[in-house]
């Protein structure tokens, strides 16, 4: 049955779909009805607290095939991809690096590419994880990145470039400016602490996304 799904803090659209038994989460932001939604977002994986999605009935699909034989069917299902860059203090890619990813439960023992990349297929429902890498252990919230226009989004991305901008809910505005403004001057863009859109171009162009 059709229904509709208010987005809550740390969801993403791979988790959403996965809840309501769609393997491919495109069914859901490909719908006529979450045209806008997906037009504001743009990433189904960045959604907002509020959002509202327009969840379609599952539909039935028929197969035709030869009776007294063997038949294999394999159900399309889109995965679900973590991707980290670690970077120095410096700002240059901790390249070629052992590393342990945990997500939930699972820990994975990695090495960074020439970008300072690794990247993993993990759960659908994974919510959090922890990133150790030479003696360092950084925590990650998976699914929690709120979008670039949201101060709560802006906060983020900066702290994760290394800018400092406040633990992230505490929204505080002295410290979000000084840290746009910091971002900016390493830009090259007009230092006015105010995360425009010109500045929030730069910024999702740095952080990836």
């Amino acid at each position: 049955m059709a229904t509709y799904h208010k987005v809550k803090q740390g969801e993403y659209l791979v988790q959403i779909a996965q809840k309501h038994g769609f393997g491919d989460f495109s069914i859901i932001w490909d719908h006529s009805e979450n045209v806008e939604v997906k037009k504001k977002r743009q990433n189904p994986n960045v959604l907002y607290p509020g959002d509202t999605l327009y969840i379609p009935d599952k539909e039935t699909k028929e197969e035709s095939c030869a009776t007294e034989q063997r038949h294999i069917f394999r159900a399309h299902s889109t995965p679900c991809v973590l991707r980290i860059v670690a970077k120095d203090i410096d700002g240059e890619p901790i390249a070629d690096t052992a590393c342990t990813l945990q997500v939930e439960f699972d820990v994975y023992n990695l090495t960074t590419d020439s970008g300072g990349m690794i990247e993993k297929e993990i759960p659908k429902t994974a919510r959090q994880g922890k990133l150790r890498i030479n003696d360092v252990e950084v925590p990650i919230q998976i699914g929690h990145l709120d979008p670039v226009e949201k101060d709560s989004g802006q906060q983020a991305r900066l702290n994760n470039l290394g800018y400092y901008a406040r633990p992230l809910r505490e929204i505080e505005e002295r410290e979000l400016k000084s840290a746009n403004e910091e971002f900016q001057c390493d830009q090259g863009l007009p230092v006015t602490g105010i995360c425009d859109a010109q500045t929030q171009a730069a910024l999702l162009g740095a952080h990836g996304c």
